[in-house]
């Protein structure tokens, strides 16, 4: 039990040992596995709500709409029930494309571990509406890694392409102006800048494992300066790619790392 300072009114915890290496090592699994934990609720929710969309479960309990049951029976807000919705077809269509390109094994199609590629709801969110994108480039990698020789791919490579695919389509550069500049000065700029916004994307994506999406920009800065003075980022840039990582707009890096 920690101690409660007489003149400040708060609890004291008490001081903890050093941890060692080992200790250490067996707390980053612990959160690794939490990390891991939590990527698999998202698919497991996503398969449930596909099920529930699909048989209308609303009508039968009196409801006029998804929306009206979710707020009901599930006490979430319009907003969050229909991005369930995206979450849940983001994953079906990724899920469609995976099994036309692999000989994984089709017996597991019913299974919610079936849906899990390691990806976060803010990931299959932020692509909802690119889903024609991400499911060419799946399908585009698994073949060519067919035609490499590989007959069957493990399912820790097909994650590993899905998760690329949707990293690839959140971080890709705007179109190309309808008449771009032939000076090969500003074209190596304009590569200079996408790698640049493609590592931001990144470092954003880290950002927001430690000041996830609910936090205000005023609440994270308290929680990302630490981190940002240990790696020596300035803490606007990383408030900055912490927003491009949650938007995808590189308008967010203007006037800090852009």
């Amino acid at each position: 039990m920690g101690t409660r300072d007489q003149d400040q009114g708060a609890v004291v915890e008490p001081a903890r040992a050093p941890l060692t290496v080992a200790g250490a090592r067996e707390v980053t699994a612990g959160l690794r596995e939490a990390m891991g934990d939590v990527r698999r609720t998202v698919a497991v929710l996503a398969a449930r709500v596909r099920d529930a969309d699909g048989a209308r479960v609303w009508v039968p309990l009196g409801y006029t709409s998804w929306e009206a049951y979710c707020q009901a029976e599930c006490a979430i807000s319009r907003a969050q029930a229909y991005r369930l919705l995206d979450v849940a077809r983001a994953l079906a269509a990724i899920h469609e494309a995976v099994h036309a390109g692999t000989a994984l094994s089709r017996t597991r199609d019913t299974a919610p571990a079936a849906l899990d590629y390691g990806l976060s709801q803010r990931a299959l969110v932020a692509v909802c509406g690119r889903m024609d994108d991400v499911t060419e480039l799946i399908t585009c990698h698994l073949a060519a890694l067919a035609h490499s020789g590989l007959n069957a791919l493990d399912e820790q490579t097909v994650g590993t392409v899905v998760r690329q695919a949707v990293r690839d389509v959140r971080t890709a550069p705007p179109p190309a102006p309808a008449d771009p500049s032939a000076d090969p000065v500003l074209v190596a700029l304009r590569v200079v800048v996408d790698e640049l916004a493609a590592h931001t994307h990144q470092v954003g994506e880290l950002m927001l494992e430690v000041a996830p999406a609910y936090l205000s920009d005023t609440d994270a800065a308290g929680v990302l300066a630490p981190l940002c003075e240990q790696i020596g980022e300035p803490l606007d840039h990383g408030l900055a790619a912490r927003r491009y990582a949650l938007t995808g707009d590189r308008r967010a890096l203007h006037g800090t790392v852009l």
